[in-house]
């Protein structure tokens, strides 16, 4: 396997924690704010979803209620980028990666200011918002424009890593967040590195690799491998850009056979970027799990899940079918 990926054994699934990445995000800034004076939070009228509103709490003199003007919320924040200010934006995927594109483009990417745009509520499960809430093409924009790191972290914890990793960081950065409370599946110990990919499960039959909070099901999909007697690899990418070409070779090289599994289009986001790779360094059959060209709908999570294909059963078919 690549040098450049980290090996962690990851905590047991049954009886997890659960914590929603939002919860963490906002208690991780008052944190941050601790030792960072020049860290300051813009929101666009959502604080109370994104829980930006716990570090309004705890910080109000560096928390800014932007209203609901997106494009005004990034411009306020390169600006404060310019005179030294670390700003961190608050508010939903959809409306940031859509709404304010132009902005980011224009005022944040281009200059390559030191902007952390935070998106919450990404992917399908959005409590029952339907299509207008649900993102399928942010990664698809955030990794097309150049010099913009773009991170989806799996649970609490390796959010709580990257944020630091964030500060430490000059530059444009996106950071994916989801709404519900997800199993806590790295332990205290774990450290978050841009770029750097995780390996999860070595096994030599196929290959799956996952980004995000679809890591949870992957590693689902994994056991109910395990139990038919197929051993999976399970390489889980915290950073989509930068992503780590070598690890994503090196899991084709053992396996012969990948299988990738997001909630995102197949289009421009993890499928895109590692059929990108495989195609120029090491051809792979491969399967992609994710959206399918599609708008989602307002429905309960399972339902959404099992109709959009994202589940644990999905994943797990998808390699048995690869492998024949």
């Amino acid at each position: 396997m690549s040098a450049t990926m980290t090996r962690v054994s990851p905590l047991p699934l049954a009886g997890a924690e659960q914590i929603a990445l939002r919860e963490a995000w906002g208690a991780e800034l008052v944190a941050l704010a601790q030792v960072h004076p020049d860290l300051l939070v813009l929101d666009g009228d959502l604080a109370n979803s994104t829980r930006a509103d716990i570090f309004a709490a705890a910080v109000p003199e560096r928390f800014f209620e932007m209203g609901i003007a997106e494009q005004n919320l990034l411009g306020v924040a390169a600006g404060l980028a310019t005179v030294g200010f670390t700003p961190w934006i608050s508010t939903f995927v959809p409306f940031l990666a859509k709404r304010a594109l132009d902005q980011i483009r224009v005022v944040v990417a281009q200059p390559h200011l030191n902007v952390k745009m935070c998106g919450s509520y990404s992917g399908i499960l959005t409590g029952k918002t339907g299509k207008t809430h649900q993102s399928v093409e942010d990664l698809a924009i955030f990794r097309a424009m150049p010099g913009v790191v773009s991170i989806v972290p799996a649970d609490a914890v390796e959010l709580r890593s990257a944020m630091a990793a964030m500060m430490a960081h000059d530059g444009p950065m996106y950071l994916r967040l989801t709404r519900d409370p997800s199993p806590v599946i790295f332990g205290p110990d774990y450290r978050f590195e841009i770029g750097r990919g995780v390996l999860l499960r070595d096994g030599a039959d196929v290959g799956l690799i996952s980004i995000g909070v679809e890591t949870t099901r992957a590693l689902e999909a994994a056991d109910l491998l395990a139990a038919e007697g197929i051993a999976a690899s399970l390489l889980h990418l915290p950073t989509i850009k930068p992503l780590d070409v070598d690890a994503v070779v090196a899991v084709a090289e053992r396996t012969n056979a990948i299988v990738t599994a997001e909630d995102h289009s197949i289009i421009g986001g993890l499928g895109g970027a590692v059929a990108e790779t495989l195609a120029e360094h090491r051809p792979t059959r491969m399967r992609r799990i994710g959206w399918q060209d599609v708008y989602g709908e307002s429905a309960p999570n399972d339902a959404l899940l099992e109709k959009y294909g994202l589940t644990a059963r999905h994943i797990a078919e998808a390699a048995k079918a690869l492998i024949g």
